[in-house]
């Protein structure tokens, strides 16, 4: 019950985009299509699961004055890993995400589950709340993806799917989109906590 908990807690209830508002960075930048959203969601959600198993696993070891700077390389470890997998294996999406890969390791979601909750927290735990946290950013990454090429491509996933005399919305797929998108979408979720 407690694990279904941890791991829930970040899809919905403490949503680090919607909710925490944490991550906007790479949330702006890389939410022009479904494809890059899935990317970056992978890639910071395998960063925050490994991160926070080898935090949990070392916290004892680590002294008080040296927690931090321990913790970013353990994080910039595992954003390492990443980086060159996804050069290898996924050249396109690797271009298309760009710095914003190596730029994981001052991603304030990960280094602020490491020092919040695997610091704190046996290695179940911190798994799923890794897993949890991870892919409530993958699915908002996804929404926001998915809205902004909706309407600023007439696509989704790469693929039409507005009818050929539709006109592309094009600040949708510009920063100011991301900006309009994701607030309408924090206040849309807002307005149902309330309810």
């Amino acid at each position: 019950m407690k694990l279904t908990k941890e791991f829930s807690k970040g899809l919905i209830k403490e949503n680090p985009v919607f909710v925490m508002a944490l991550g906007l960075c790479p949330t702006l930048a890389v939410t022009t299509s479904v494809q890059n959203a899935i990317g970056m969601g992978m890639a910071a959600t395998f960063v925050l699961v490994f991160s926070n198993i080898f935090v949990s696993l070392v916290k004892n070891f680590i002294p008080e004055k040296i927690r931090i700077p321990s913790y970013i390389v353990i994080i910039a470890s595992f954003v390492t890993i990443v980086d060159l997998t996804m050069n290898a294996f996924l050249p396109e999406i690797h271009k298309s995400l760009g710095l914003f890969i190596p730029l994981i390791v001052v991603n304030c979601i990960i280094l602020g589950r490491a020092e919040a909750f695997a610091s704190k927290n046996n290695t179940i735990s911190s798994i799923f709340d890794g897993l949890g946290m991870g892919l409530g950013f993958t699915l908002a990454l996804i929404v926001i993806g998915g809205i902004r090429e909706l309407l600023g491509a007439g696509q989704f996933f790469g693929m039409n799917v507005m009818s050929a005399g539709y006109k592309p919305i094009l600040i949708a797929i510009l920063a100011p989109g991301a900006f309009l998108v994701m607030g309408l979408l924090m206040g849309l979720m807002n307005l149902t906590k309330r309810k």
